[in-house]
């Protein structure tokens, strides 16, 4: 699928790592390193904009890797990027560690996946089908 893309940042579009990777790599478009404050949410610019085709969507999604060893997040994961969206992509970082963290120019941030979507017509009623799951939710499935 084509996808028109603005890149008003001086680093790479973003891009697959490997074959079958859904998501592509996102950059901090930044002028200067950034520290990221324990708890702290920091609005990061891109410097991109794309042109999605009618009927998707793009998520951002945080990197597992950044999670993992740094506790850095994304607010409103995954983030929704509209087909009908021109402006610069921002990712919401926050930083859930008890430590610091030191933010590059041109350091991947987050992972965007394009996905096809669904418009839900509502068919109002006065009850639903049965089913074996019912009204249970929040844990109640079980552990293990």
């Amino acid at each position: 699928m084509e996808v028109k893309i603005v890149n008003k940042s001086p680093f790479k579009l973003p891009e697959y790592a490997t074959i079958h990777s859904a998501g592509m790599d996102m950059r901090a478009n930044l002028n200067e390193s950034i520290i990221i404050q324990p708890l702290q949410r920091v609005m990061v610019p891109t410097g991109v904009h794309i042109q999605l085709p009618d009927g998707y969507e793009a998520q951002i999604r945080p990197r597992s890797g950044l999670a993992a060893k740094h506790g850095i997040g994304i607010v409103n994961s995954p983030g929704t990027i509209d087909a009908d969206y021109r402006g610069e992509i921002k990712i919401i970082l926050v930083n859930l560690s008890n430590e610091p963290f030191t933010l590059n120019p041109g350091e991947r941030v987050a992972q965007m996946v394009i996905a096809r979507y669904e418009k839900a017509v509502w068919k109002e009623c006065d009850s639903l089908d049965e089913s074996e799951r019912g009204e249970g939710g929040f844990g109640s499935t079980g552990r293990g």
